[in-house]
């Protein structure tokens, strides 16, 4: 079964999941081993799930302690990243530790979210920034989180899920143009996305 919204009835009591965090957050790391992937010297796709998204909202809760008012809010910012059975959904981050390089770094990187794409054999599939916000500032410094969705076509999941081609994942952006192969243990994660 392939979810595509999480509800409150998901929801475990915060003092239930805090005896379960430690088991959980292990679990997680397993799950997004092979959902990520790193592109160029800056950019790591975390691609989003169900489970993925139920997780964030559970350690946002525990971490935060809202209550039903903050998972309101929860709700509402994480299901709209969790794929919807024809589409890939990535949380781009840009990380780079120095303060001073990655602020110079974002301000060369304005419309990047618009510069994504995934390419598997000839089809290239752009990439379409979440519109919660805008990612980049007028004077064109872009966001270091980049919220990004990847909307296939039938034929499109269908040479993803044969693996017969390379799967490739990256940016055409004048200052930041790179690409990396999609591994075949996250290319099998992620074709599970797909209805």
């Amino acid at each position: 079964m392939n979810l595509r919204k999480i509800d409150a009835s998901a929801i475990v009591p915060l003092e239930e999941y805090g005896k379960q965090r430690a088991e959980r957050r292990r679990r997680m790391a397993e799950i997004k081993k092979d959902r990520r992937l790193e592109v160029g010297p800056f950019a790591t796709f975390y691609f989003e799930s169900y489970e993925t998204m139920l997780h964030q909202v559970h350690e946002m809760l525990f971490i935060e302690k809202g209550g039903e008012e903050q998972l309101a809010d929860e709700l509402a910012a994480y299901n709209p990243l969790i794929p919807q059975g024809a589409e890939l959904v990535a949380t781009v981050m840009f990380e780079i530790d120095d303060p001073l390089r990655r602020t110079r770094v974002l301000s060369m990187l304005g419309g990047v979210e618009h510069k994504a794409f995934i390419r598997v054999g000839g089809q290239v599939i752009r990439g379409v920034p979440e519109n919660d916000q805008e990612r980049s500032r007028d004077d064109g410094k872009a966001s270091s989180v980049q919220f990004i969705h990847f909307a296939f076509t039938p034929a499109q999941i269908a040479a993803f899920k044969t693996g017969a081609d390379d799967v490739v994942v990256g940016f055409d952006h004048p200052n930041y143009g790179h690409m990396a192969v999609m591994p075949a243990a996250v290319r099998k994660a992620l074709s599970g996305d797909f209805a």
